[in-house]
């Protein structure tokens, strides 16, 4: 069965500039360009059934286009340890606002509500107990952000698990109106 998600996608400004900030932390498993992406709403696992009934809901989303910027660098945790490095996203509210209108679509397609709280960012790598440390990397960067970009589509992603690990490609496109 595929793994699904639904996320948007940064410019090729956006990419490269994180691109350019990746570096030293040792044993990170740093994301490559094609993986970089902002998750609105992850789905898992869907049979062929439930992938049709997202697509169709998700094509009922009314958004206008709005602008958002990448904005700070952090880090998720795992017991006390962190897991992953991130870079955060400005102007949450209309972000937000997708982020509850695909799910609501996700809902009428049969999922159950997102129960996370939902924290906007583009995960740049995964680490560790090997990985060196990252305060450094994160208070090199002082206030990281990128210029503001157009959200004006949002994608339905398969994710495709393999021993290199994940390649996400896109199964379609929803432009924002």
């Amino acid at each position: 069965m595929p793994r699904l998600f639904v996320a948007i996608r940064p410019p090729a400004f956006v990419r490269e500039r994180l691109l350019s900030i990746m570096d030293g932390i040792s044993a990170a498993r740093w994301q490559s360009e094609d993986q970089f992406h902002l998750t609105l709403r992850f789905i898992g696992e869907a049979d062929r059934r439930v992938a049709n009934d997202v697509h169709t809901a998700l094509q009922g989303v009314r958004h206008p286009p709005f602008e958002i910027a990448l904005h700070g660098l952090g880090t998720f945790e795992r017991r006390g340890t962190p897991a992953a490095l991130w870079a955060g996203v400005t102007q949450h509210q209309p972000l937000r606002e997708l982020h509850k209108k695909v799910d609501q679509a996700c809902q009428r397609a049969g999922l159950p509500p997102e129960r996370r709280a939902y924290l906007p960012h583009v995960t740049l790598a995964r680490l560790n107990r090997a990985s060196g440390p990252v305060a450094p990397v994160i208070e090199g960067m002082g206030g990281f952000t990128t210029a503001p970009f157009a959200v004006d589509v949002f994608h339905l992603y398969e994710s495709i698990l393999s021993s290199g690990g994940s390649h996400y490609v896109i199964i379609e496109t929803y432009r924002l109106k």
